[in-house]
């Protein structure tokens, strides 16, 4: 991908971020506009724009980035409380950086999934 990925620049070192987990081919990392008192992004460092083409394109890749998702919840905490593990995938969805990314939120209590009431 080119410069213009924000994620693809964290992965390259070009901008910095708190990396809380890193492995091969993952990266996890502290959102700097936390939702939740714990609020961890985690991508594959390959570029891949959402977890729809990732799934597609690299299923074993998606379970890597799942099976650190889980890793991160349990280094900080959520497992006993749970946590929320969520995908925005297009702008319906929320996404605002099209390269694909786990938000893992917990510490407190989260409320209901979407924000309004959609009846």
């Amino acid at each position: 991908m080119g410069n213009d990925c924000l994620f693809c620049r964290i992965v390259a070192g070009e901008i910095p971020a708190t990396v809380v987990r890193e492995t091969a081919t993952t990266l996890a990392f502290r959102d700097i506009d936390p939702k939740a008192p714990v609020h961890v992004l985690v991508i594959p460092k390959e570029h891949y724009a959402d977890v729809a083409t990732l799934g597609q394109g690299d299923p074993a890749l998606a379970g890597e980035l799942l099976a650190t998702a889980a890793a991160v919840a349990e280094d900080e905490g959520l497992l006993g409380d749970g946590f929320r593990l969520m995908f925005n995938t297009g702008a319906y969805g929320g996404q605002e950086v099209f390269h694909v990314h786990a938000h893992v939120l917990g510490g407190a209590p989260l409320g209901p999934m979407l924000a309004r009431d959609m009846a």
